[in-house]
């Protein structure tokens, strides 16, 4: 099995930008010491996104040679280039050579991965896969993204659509994804396909939010369309174990760690049979795994040199 870099190895700084937020943090022998958050504005353009990472990593004191790990959401390649795959999550924007502005910009080598890559592997350094033979990965959140570690070892894919398993289909009714796909997890069970389910049915003003806490209150349509949300994820759970294999699989985002989420998910994997089961845990590093993840994935880099 692959070794993990020891969590007091990661200094530096960390960027996760997700569908829903930017944070900025620094780290010093592995605890955050510092951060920035903002909400992701989609419509803003790539060059004025990275006008805001810079002004960021300068506001929480980027140091010059300071190692520098970026998560992003979407797909990166090989080369360092970063593709929509669902164009509902970041705009119009379609195709950006990521990589190579962010190196350029500050004037330093960059590791960069897609933000559910990153968060699976901080979780199986750091938090809930720890231990663990075969690990995975799901994040609900405005979207749904994932990744797996396979015998210690993250795998890779050179377009870099690997891990990104909201967009596999499911059994359950859904509409056409921002992928272009039809009757994905993730246009059931996101953020966003849980704002669009309530508009469908005349509750047009809420967000995702708004009707978990609906759920949480009672409140019929709320609750079923929530439980459509954890039915679906269930059902990838049950398809990832019978896939991979997988051991354990950490649930994470601000959905997926929402108050009683995950017992609803447990609920829907009991109709599985008992094999196709996998251990199921809260993502242990929270809202911060991919910050730990990126960062990690950078040591490992930086140790192969």
């Amino acid at each position: 099995m692959k070794t993990t870099p020891p969590r007091d190895a990661l200094d530096g700084m960390a960027i996760d930008f997700g569908g829903t937020k930017i944070a900025v943090a620094r780290l010093r022998s592995g605890e955050i010491v510092k951060r920035e958050q903002v909400a992701t504005q989609p419509e803003r353009s790539w060059q004025s996104q990275l006008d805001l990472l810079q002004s960021m990593l300068v506001s929480i004191g980027l140091e010059e040679n300071e190692t520098v790990a970026m998560a992003v959401t979407g797909r990166i390649d090989g080369q360092g280039n970063w593709y929509a795959v669902n164009s509902d999550i970041l705009g119009e924007k379609s195709v950006f050579p990521l990589l190579d502005q962010m190196e350029w910009r500050l004037d330093r080598s960059v590791t960069l991965v897609n933000d559910a890559r990153a968060a699976t592997y901080g979780e199986y350094c750091f938090g809930a896969g720890e231990g663990a033979d075969s690990f995975g990965y799901i994040t609900v959140s405005t979207g749904i993204g994932g990744g797996f570690v396979l015998d210690g070892e993250l795998p890779r894919a050179g377009d870099g659509l690997n891990g990104h398993i909201g967009f596999s289909t499911s059994r359950g009714k859904g509409l056409r994804c921002g992928s272009g796909r039809m009757a994905t997890i993730e246009s059931i069970a996101s953020g966003r396909a849980i704002a669009a389910a309530a508009m469908r049915i005349g509750h047009p003003y809420f967000d995702a939010r708004d009707i978990y806490l609906r759920h949480l209150k009672g409140i019929g349509w709320a609750s079923t369309i929530i439980k459509q949300s954890t039915g679906a994820i269930a059902e990838l759970c049950g398809n990832l174990r019978a896939i991979l294999g997988l051991d354990c699989i950490a649930l994470g985002g601000s959905i997926g760690l929402a108050d009683g989420y995950i017992d609803l998910v447990r609920l829907g994997l009991a109709d599985e049979p008992e094999l196709f089961r996998p251990l199921l845990k809260p993502a242990s590093l929270a809202q911060d795994s991919a910050l730990y993840g990126a960062l990690a994935l950078s040591v490992l880099r930086d140790e192969a040199k």
